[in-house]
């Protein structure tokens, strides 16, 4: 597995790979991986000729108030679970090898970055996207891997992918869960023993959503207040949002009808976490 910091030396491995008609698959990490990361790389390397894991804590997508310094660099286990996982490459810059000095030019997709996270992260996904055409441009990978948790950003990328003609295929894998139903991420770490059960209500009021628009139920403040209710019992619960949405342009629903994401991001404690669902409905 080899390990590379440099766009410049990561671009050339790249050309040679390319000229012997090798497939690249990219998972793009800001580290810290969990199964969850580890799913997308098996997929990848299954896939593909060589994958390709970059390792980069994206310093444009964390508002001035986020966790951008206390946000985990495990680097050597991160490194250890790559090599296990069959990795080939490694790409983990710094952020002057990303945003060198007099940087300017930003990547953003409107609309759909003003929807749902966008609206109380307003920098958020103009990082993302951001460097993720840088990473494109890259490393030229023919698939690209990415979480249904994060289901917003990956509907944002698709986007960008389309209207900037990336030759990459978008692929969007199902999200992994601990047992017990709590969606995988790096920042579940944050949380105590109470409350990481508390934040078993998001998993919960996923599936009540999913129960009552089965039975039936499409008026869509109607499932929003049954789950605000659900959640309002935790003490360490504080609801940033809950909405469902048209699964391709994210704007708000009120009647269920068709594929909707029933998307929640909810602060247990200090710790903002995310999930969401996809549910259909024929009328």
């Amino acid at each position: 597995m080899k390990i590379v910091n440099d766009p410049v030396k990561a671009q050339k491995i790249i050309k040679e790979l390319k000229l012997k008609r090798k497939s690249i698959g990219l998972v793009p990490t800001m580290g810290a991986l969990h199964e969850g990361h580890l799913s997308l790389i098996r997929s990848s390397c299954k896939e593909n000729d060589f994958t390709v894991v970059s390792i980069f804590v994206n310093p444009v997508q964390f508002g001035p108030k986020e966790d951008l310094n206390k946000y985990p660099r495990p680097i050597k286990n991160d490194l250890v679970l790559c090599k296990k996982a069959g990795v080939d490459l490694v790409f983990h810059p710094m952020a002057e090898n990303i945003y060198p000095q007099g940087y300017k030019t930003w990547v953003t997709v409107d609309g759909l970055s003003k929807e749902l996270c966008g609206k109380s992260r307003p920098v958020h996904f103009r990082g993302v996207t951001t460097v993720v055409a840088k990473l494109f441009n890259i490393i030229q990978p023919d698939a690209a891997y990415f979480g249904q948790k994060d289901a917003q950003q990956a509907v944002i990328i698709e986007k960008m992918t389309q209207d900037l003609n990336f030759l990459v295929k978008i692929q969007v894998m199902p999200t992994v869960r601990e047992r017990d139903g709590l969606a995988l991420s790096s920042r579940n770490i944050y949380l105590n023993k109470q409350e990481r059960q508390d934040a078993l209500v998001l998993q919960q009021v996923l599936d009540l959503a999913k129960s009552v628009i089965k039975s039936g139920e499409r008026n869509t403040q109607k499932v929003i207040f049954l789950m605000r209710r659900f959640i309002e019992h935790k003490n360490s619960a504080k609801i940033d949002y809950i909405e469902i949405v048209d699964c391709n342009n994210l704007l708000p629903v009120k009647i269920i009808s068709g594929k909707c994401l029933v998307a929640l991001a909810v602060w247990i404690g200090k710790t903002r976490l995310i999930d969401n669902v996809i549910v259909t409905s024929n009328r």
